[in-house]
């Protein structure tokens, strides 16, 4: 029996790495290297905000590009790394930090929902998965608590992390707009994706101590900032958009537009 011409699989898709770094020269190069081993990564850009150490000659040695934002602030160095994909973009972003907090052993398992096309945008729960103790500071463990109970409140979401180990396609975030320059990155876009209605997935992470100083102290003061960003963040999509329509509560996307 003769067969029609067989068809070549499609290309596997490709993911891009985006890496903030401030003073992460002990770091950075081991995140690199532990990235390169796994891969699932066609490029990785760093970008140095604002470092007074060696973070970016470090991470040029190791092969990444390194791209610079001056002004400081989270938000502010992941918007500097993806214009820098703009001119050829990937399919898949991928976040982590230089810390080498994220456990670059769970990149498979964040890429595989994207990768199936079982979901558009992936984070990686250290509250579901294994954190050593001691790697969360009290900012992290309330944003988390706060952020977890607001998102389901009023959009329907069920989230348990506002971990920055993730990855989403590229148009999905190209959809998003994002804004955020600071720490309120992370919330911003879990708020979007469900206001847009992204199919969005948890997988559990490890996670470890980081090397090196936080750079959100785990304080009261660090506490304060975190839920005030947090309630801004959403307050303001609130105030823009209104209360999301209610799709079936059972969906995991669970809002609509």
């Amino acid at each position: 029996m003769n067969g029609g011409p067989a068809l070549a699989p499609a290309p596997a898709p490709r993911v891009a790495a985006v890496i903030p770094a401030l003073n992460e020269e002990r770091s950075i190069a081991l995140v690199l290297a532990d990235l390169a081993r796994t891969r699932a990564v066609e490029r990785v850009v760093v970008c140095d905000n604002g470092s007074t150490d060696a973070t970016a000659d470090v991470a040029m040695r190791a092969g990444a590009r390194v791209v610079a934002e001056p002004r400081r602030g989270y938000g502010a160095a992941c918007l500097r790394a993806l214009a820098d994909l703009e001119a050829d973009p990937p399919d898949i972003v991928l976040f982590l930090d230089a810390d080498r907090s994220d456990d670059v052993g769970d990149v498979g398992a964040i890429l595989s929902p994207l990768r199936e096309g079982s979901a558009d945008f992936v984070v990686g729960s250290r509250v579901l998965g294994r954190p050593e103790p001691g790697s969360m500071t009290p900012a992290q463990r309330f944003g988390n608590w706060l952020a977890s109970r607001l998102l389901r409140a009023f959009y329907g979401v069920r989230a348990t992390d506002l971990g920055p180990f993730r990855a989403i396609r590229w148009d999905a975030l190209h959809a998003l707009e994002m804004r955020d320059r600071d720490f309120g990155w992370t919330i911003e876009m879990q708020v979007k994706a469900a206001r847009r209605g992204l199919r969005t997935v948890e997988v559990p992470v490890r996670y470890r101590k980081r090397i090196g100083d936080s750079k959100i102290s785990g304080t009261v003061r660090g506490t304060l900032l975190a839920g005030a960003k947090i309630l801004g963040v959403i307050a303001a999509d609130l105030a823009r958009h209104g209360p999301p329509r209610r799709l079936d509560p059972a969906s995991p996307r669970g809002i609509g537009l």
